[in-house]
């Protein structure tokens, strides 16, 4: 079926807003509607929607802002404070996950390069997830807010270490070489991002911070022209924006271009979460639904039983760590970007990708349902749990 862009936009975004009216009714996190969507309407699908390049790289765009903004969030001093706070339990509950789905995985008969890609995609819990339910009073000023904030801090910065590995796996230059490069490159990059920074983008926006659309021209531009540089140097695109996310973020305003950006951001994350369900061969769904629920099953109650006793023994915070457990009890959206890189780097098979996008939207599914139902958070179906 032969569509233009403005078809193909207009079925996406139609569709969204159809379907996210349904699950935030419902409420669920729509997310999983965009997810639905996808499958429903991709080449898997109706096939409505068959341009799947366009979708792709709109969908990648979305990915690089959300790296951009995530790291616009990293002030370095607390950044450091952060990860020095959550190290002991981020470090143990990501050896325990991935430990976990490496022997789930293999146990159910996948080769050892998709186990080791599965379990790196369930050590993740969901940022977007684990905020969007979390009060903003709670998230601001509590000490819950604070250790969840840590704790996915440091998780996304194990994705990003991930997605560097990935990328280097899956370069056409295979060998230690092409593993131990990131390791030069890196560095270099963070080096010329910080003297550019300091040089040129700075002056610049201390003259001209008046100019708001100069501003937001100027952020988009950093962005992807740091992504293109990443790609340059033998990186990925999203490393190159989580970099220029980071060199700006002591800017005074960091939070006022974290904000302008994001109705960007989200308009393409869109595209991205419909390009993960339309990627879903449904053919393979019944090749992996006993595993997929099996693995879904055992994750939303091995993360929060591990979260809750790493957080009880190092913090000695008894009340809070079944909370925070059942907060950060379901998969990422990292793990749909784990699972979309390696497949599209041939490191990983399609029933291995379909897999890792069943357990997730599973575990996002039920997880939000047990946080709504049970814990305070802004769409509590109760009222008496219903905190803004």
């Amino acid at each position: 079926m032969e569509t233009g862009i403005t078809f193909t936009f207009a079925a996406i975004f139609l569709g969204a807003a159809v379907l996210s009216s349904i699950a935030l009714y419902a409420r669920q996190p729509i997310i999983i509607a965009y997810i639905a969507l996808g499958m429903a309407l991709g080449p898997f699908g109706l096939g409505v929607v068959s341009d799947m390049e366009l979708v792709s790289g709109a969908g990648h765009v979305g990915i690089i802002f959300l790296l951009f903004l995530l790291g616009l969030d990293m002030k370095p001093i607390a950044l450091w404070n952060s990860l020095r706070q959550s190290t002991l339990v981020a470090l143990i509950s990501a050896a325990v996950f991935a430990a976990a789905g490496y022997g789930l995985s293999r146990l159910f008969g996948f080769s050892g390069m998709d186990a080791l890609l599965i379990s790196a995609a369930l050590v993740f819990s969901s940022t977007i997830i684990g905020i969007k339910l979390l009060p903003t009073t709670v998230l601001h000023h509590r000490h819950l807010g604070e250790l969840m904030i840590a704790l996915l801090l440091f998780q996304d910065l194990l994705a990003i270490i991930v997605l560097v590995m990935i990328e280097s796996a899956g370069a056409e230059t295979s060998g230690m070489g092409a593993l131990l490069r990131p390791l030069l490159t890196l560095p270099l990059l963070g080096a010329v991002s910080w003297l550019s920074v300091r040089a040129v983008l700075l002056p610049l926006i201390k003259r001209f911070d008046r100019y708001h659309e100069y501003i937001f021209l100027l952020s988009i531009g950093w962005c992807l022209g740091m992504a293109e540089l990443a790609i340059w140097m033998g990186l990925s695109a999203e490393i190159g924006a989580f970099i220029a996310g980071i060199s700006i973020a002591s800017s005074p305003i960091a939070q006022y271009i974290a904000i302008s950006l994001k109705p960007l951001r989200d308009f393409f994350l869109v595209v991205f979460f419909f390009s993960v369900g339309s990627g879903l061969d449904m053919t393979l769904l019944p090749q992996v639904a006993l595993p997929a629920v099996v693995i879904a099953a055992l994750f939303l109650a091995l993360k929060p039983a591990v979260f809750h006793l790493l957080v009880r023994g190092v913090f000695d915070e008894p009340k809070l760590s079944w909370n925070l457990g059942l907060r950060l009890g379901q998969c990422s959206e990292f793990a749909l970007l784990i699972a979309f890189l390696g497949l599209s780097k041939g490191l990983l098979g399609g029933p291995a990708a379909t897999l890792i996008q069943a357990v997730t939207v599973i575990t996002l599914l039920v997880s939000s349902y047990l946080v709504v139902l049970a814990l305070p958070n802004p769409i509590a179906i109760r009222e008496s749990l219903r905190r803004d």
